[in-house]
């Protein structure tokens, strides 16, 4: 982890940017293999699995029975632990439906607004280095909650050509009946551009690799949406003397973990406490299974030491952290001059990898600075709120010289005479 003492200001754009890909032959890449799912359906998502993923399938949906099969393998823990996360993730995103409300906003003329669930929606959920089934509750409970017609979800398989159990399972919880054995950049493009076997949808969700993130990019210049824009997990620290450092030191590697590509950032005003932390990542650095990715990742990572709390807060918001966690005194007044983060976490025991799981929120969250004008995944993301209007014919006279006028002005006589041919 690179240390960083009191830059100045013309140094911070230089200093958080996240690490950098060359996207331009990564976007040829991912857009030939693209090409060919559109083209060849089934057999090119057959052909990609078995280069890819190393594993040959003769089909790659699962059947109701071996859905019901691999539930069977989830120890009984585990089922108590995904249905607790699942309970608090359910509570706290069923509290985001609106009710629709009718404004008068002059007399005769009511308006109003109502969320109506996208009718098909794909989930994607990583299965390479980490098997997110916890991605499941996120998508699949606001999906459920948003009334979504049609969910699917697209995992990549193992090398005998199965998912994770727990996969199988978090998905059946949530209701997703169609499960596909498929992942990478031709689960994106089967989702997008349909096949025989897997159907197309509205709206793709899900966290990938650089590759699975590039494919959702370009699926949206063909008119298919996405969450948001996404890239490699992160976590931004800002910590003061009353931080913990072997509190700091975990929540830094909690998301290190994630992969070699990921990003961690610790802003202090105490010296002596980045010193501790970056003593405390060394040792339990080495208690890791995945010590090499996380070590990786931390060659990307920085810790920066501020004058003031004050300049911590602006180089935070600059950074626009997908995560954020406040480790300070007074976390709650820091925390309302945030403007710029997916998800924020106070004080010293909040730990990042909570919001992970089961505290409720959401973990599907902007990254790479997405946060100055991304959301985080809920119900909304699900939803399309349509615009209803109702004139009686004296709201309509109350209203029509001022369209009249207007439409005159921009020179539209047809949108004029639509309301006068009324009086």
């Amino acid at each position: 982890m690179k240390r960083i003492a009191f830059p100045s200001r013309s140094q911070w754009n230089e200093l958080l940017k996240r690490p950098a890909i060359d996207t331009v032959t990564l976007q040829q890449q991912v857009k030939a293999v693209m090409d060919v799912v559109r083209q060849d359906g089934d057999k090119a998502v057959l052909q990609f699995t078995r280069q890819f993923d190393g594993v040959q399938l003769e089909s790659f949906e699962m059947t109701e029975a071996v859905i019901n099969q691999t539930i069977q393998l989830v120890p009984d823990d585990l089922k108590r632990a995904i249905k607790q996360a699942a309970h608090n993730i359910r509570i706290f995103h069923e509290q985001q439906k609106t009710a629709v409300e009718v404004v008068e906003t002059m007399k005769g003329i009511r308006c109003w607004r109502k969320s109506v669930g996208i009718e098909k929606v794909g989930l994607y959920i990583p299965g390479g280095t980490a098997p997110l089934f916890s991605t499941i509750l996120m998508l699949g409970i606001p999906a459920q909650i948003a009334g979504c017609k049609e969910i699917i979800l697209c995992s990549p398989p193992d090398k005998s050509g199965k998912l994770h159990p727990a996969i199988v399972y978090a998905a059946n919880l949530v209701g997703i009946t169609r499960i596909f054995t498929v992942g990478g950049v031709q689960a994106i493009a089967a989702m997008a551009y349909g096949t025989a076997t897997i159907p197309q949808v509205y709206k793709i969700f899900g966290p990938g690799n650089q590759y699975v993130t590039c494919a959702k990019q370009l699926v949206q210049q063909d008119g298919i949406a996405i969450d948001m824009p996404a890239g490699p997990s992160e976590v931004c620290v800002l910590a003061d003397h009353t931080a913990n450092p072997a509190f700091v030191a975990a929540d830094l590697l909690s998301q290190a973990e994630h992969g070699t590509d990921s990003q961690v950032l610790l802003v202090s005003t105490d010296n002596a406490l980045v010193d501790a932390v970056v003593k405390e990542l060394d040792i339990q650095l080495q208690a890791l299974p995945r010590k090499e990715m996380a070590a990786q990742a931390l060659i990307n990572s920085k810790a920066v030491i501020v004058k003031d709390i004050a300049e911590a807060i602006d180089l935070v918001n600059q950074y626009a952290a997908e995560h954020l966690i406040i480790s300070c005194e007074r976390d709650e007044q820091i925390a309302e001059k945030i403007i710029n983060a997916g998800s924020v976490f106070l004080g010293n025991y909040s730990p990042e990898s909570v919001g992970d799981y089961a505290s409720g929120t959401n973990h599907t969250l902007p990254t790479n600075g997405y946060a100055r004008a991304y959301s985080g995944v809920s119900v909304d993301s699900f939803v399309k709120k349509i615009t209803y209007q109702k004139l009686t014919k004296e709201g309509l006279l109350s209203i029509a010289g001022t369209v009249a006028a207007m439409a005159d002005a921009e020179g539209l006589e047809a949108h004029k005479n639509a309301v006068l041919i009324r009086q």
